[in-house]
Parts: structure tokens; sequence; C-alpha cells
């Protein structure tokens, strides 16, 4: 029978002893560790080039979105100041008309007063074709009617028999405006 001495250093001898058998089989489960991380690792690299590439394909999108956003400011800058600067055009062509009438009316040296008068009256007709055209009206109130101060500028009061306060007695001046803006408000008279 073995005493417990005897097993114990059996034991221990098993445990001591190294055996000349060790496979590479037995280190497998090390070895497939660092295969795991070195598949990781390589796995790991090829999400970062991918996430690279996407960024710097993000980058160049949004450089060229910039670019395009730039360029379509600078169109719209360059239309409005043509806009601006040209918007007057058709008004002048019109209105160049208007002077030639009456530079030629000024040049008449036959002294007839009635074709100077007909010639003025073209004229002054033609340039109401023109202020139709471009959406300007006159502001000429009449006799009685309401003081409107967005549409009339008060010069003088006096005192009108018959009429009530702030009516138009007398328009000194008509008004015109250009749509619903003002150019100059109509001067006038009105009653105290």
């Amino acid at each position: 029978m073995k005493h417990a001495t005897d097993v114990d250093q059996a034991d221990n001898s098993t445990l001591n002893t190294s055996s000349p058998e060790t496979t590479v089989e037995d280190m497998a489960p090390e070895s497939h560790l660092t295969d795991d991380l070195v598949e990781l690792e390589n796995i790991s690299q090829i999400q970062i080039i991918q996430l690279e590439k996407q960024v710097s394909e993000l980058k160049d999108l949004y450089v060229r979105a910039q670019a395009e956003v730039a360029n379509v400011q600078k169109r719209s800058a360059d239309e409005v100041k043509k806009a601006r600067e040209y918007a007057i055009s058709n008004f002048a062509k019109d209105i160049v008309v208007v002077q030639d009438y009456l530079e030629m009316a000024l040049k008449d040296q036959s002294g007839n007063f009635e074709a100077i008068k007909t010639g003025v009256d073209l004229t002054l007709k033609q340039l109401i074709q023109v202020f139709e055209r471009n959406m300007i009206k006159a502001i000429n109130p009449q006799p009685n009617d309401k003081l409107d101060p967005h549409l009339h500028q008060a010069v003088s009061t006096v005192a009108a028999e018959g009429q009530a306060a702030n009516t138009i007695v007398a328009v000194m001046q008509k008004g015109y405006q250009l749509s619903d803006r003002i150019l100059r408000p109509a001067m006038v008279t009105v009653a105290q």
C-alpha cells in the first residue's frame, strides 16, 4: 500500500517533469490566438483604408459642393448687377425718342406757332405712352378730394368756403408713382 507521501511524490514528479514529447499541437491554442490577432489587425487595417478612402471621397464632394455654391452665388450676383444696370434700358430707349421730338421742335425756325404746338402735343402723347409702358402713373387729384399724405404734399392751406377741412383746393404740381412707389407726391393747396 502506498502512503500519502508516496502519492504526493508521484504527483510532484509528474508535475515537475516535462515530457520531451511536447508537440506543436499542444501549443496550438497559443498560435491560434496570434493568428486571430493578426487577422483582426489585417481586418482593421482594411477598414481603416476603406474609411480613409470614404473620407477622401467625402472631402472631394465637399470641395466640389463649395465650389458649385460659390459659382452659383457669383452668377447670381452678376445677373443682379446686369439687371440693375440694364433694367432702365427699355425706358431709356423710349425716352430718347421723346428727346428727339423735343430737339426737332426747338430746331423749327418756321415761326409757325400752331405747328410747334402740334409737335409738342405729339411729343407729350409719346411721353405718356412711355410712362404707361413703364408703369409710371400721374397723381392728379381733383378739387374736393380728401388729402392723402401718402400721395399728396400740402404746400399751403387756404380758407375755402363750402369746402371741408383737409380737402384739396388746387393742384400746384402733379405727382407720379412707379407701380406702387411714389416718385413725387402731388403738391396741393388744402382747405383749412
